[in-house]
Formats: C-alpha cells, structure tokens, sequence
C-alpha cells in the first residue's frame, strides 16, 4: 500500500514541477515520513476507539510532544517496528496513566530524576539529522529542561490524577528515547553531531 501511495504521489509531482534528483529525494523522504505517521495514528486512534480510551490518548500525545519536539530521541530504523513501539507507549501508557496513582512524594523525587536526565542528554539527535550547530543544541538543551520542570510542577499541583500521570509518564517515555544506552541497545549511533563534524573537518 505505502509502495503504491508514494510511487503515483511522486508521479504527480514529477509531472507537475521542476525538480532535480536531490530535491526529489528531499520530497520523498519528507512524503514517506507523513505517509508513516498519518497510517500510524490512524491505527492507535482505532484501538484507543476500541479500547474506550480515545480522549486519553489524544491527551497523552499532547503532552508528550511537547517534550518531543524539543529533546527529539531516537527513530525506529523500520516501520514496522516504530508502528509497534508507538502502539504500545501509546495506547498502553495512557492505561497505566488511568489506574495509577503516585503521591506527591514519588513524583517530586521521580520529578528531579527526570528533570537531570532530560538536561543531561537532551538533546538526542539522529544520524540521518543531526544537531550540529552549538546554539541550537544549547537551545533544545535548555528548553527540554525547562518544558521538564513546567511538567513536574504541572504533576504535583493539578489534581486530576490521568492528566498529572501523563506529565511525570511522558517524561519517562522522553528519558528512555533519549538515553544512550537505549540507543545502544537497539544499535544506532548516539551523539551524531560529533560524527557529523568528525567527517565535515569543522
């Protein structure tokens, strides 16, 4: 199905403007990369339906981009498999936000856990996007920490227990997606901005 999709989308665009071959590839990239997410919520919205769990999700995902899009983490190397982690953290971590309950205590000493190791990786780029220039990492670095301390503060003081799971959760979704030994684990090269400079000789 993606391999039909993207083959008569590309078609159209070849047809319909003036592109050379690296700006295609750019195209591509960016079309497979929405093709993937657009299916993939599709997916977790129809069993967060199933499962009567819909406005959780959609709320667990709020949140968690938040922290995402400024510490960033890995990306599964095959769509299969980011469709199936996806899933799970996704589905599953809104049910666990639901039942659940962490007094104030656990979630200040887990608070200030997950505050150090946002600051201390984040950060956490990819090989195929790297992070290469000092303030923009200096930036993400600070605004991670920030937006971490924000979700803390949010965890202990509202008093809806699903919403205050979801801010200590989706920073302990977020430290997991950025650590080093994750990215160990599943092989895939961690700190590629040095790598980047190492072989551009900047």
């Amino acid at each position: 199905m993606k391999k039909v999709v993207m083959n008569y989308t590309m078609n159209l665009i070849k047809k319909n403007g003036n592109y050379d071959e690296e700006k295609l590839a750019i195209i591509k990239y960016g079309l497979e990369g929405l093709y993937l997410t657009i299916t993939k919520l599709i997916i977790i919205f129809l069993l967060a339906y199933i499962l009567n769990i819909f406005k959780e999700v959609i709320i667990f995902l709020l949140i968690y981009n938040v922290i995402r899009t400024t510490s960033f983490g890995l990306h599964a190397t095959k769509s299969w498999i980011c469709l199936l982690s996806s899933t799970l953290i996704f589905i599953g971590f809104p049910f666990i936000c639901k039942y659940i309950y962490l007094t104030r205590y656990i979630k200040v000493i887990l608070g200030l856990i997950l505050i150090l190791f946002i600051y201390k990786n984040s950060p956490a780029d990819t090989h195929k996007r790297p992070i290469v220039n000092p303030k923009r990492r200096m930036f993400f670095k600070y605004s991670s920490t920030f937006i971490a301390i924000i979700f803390i503060y949010c965890s202990i003081l509202i008093n809806n227990n699903f919403i205050s799971n979801c801010f200590i959760f989706s920073l302990l979704v977020q430290s997991f997606m950025i650590a080093p030994s994750v990215y160990k684990l599943f092989n895939l090269p961690y700190n590629n901005y040095l790598t980047y400079l190492a072989n551009n000789n900047i």
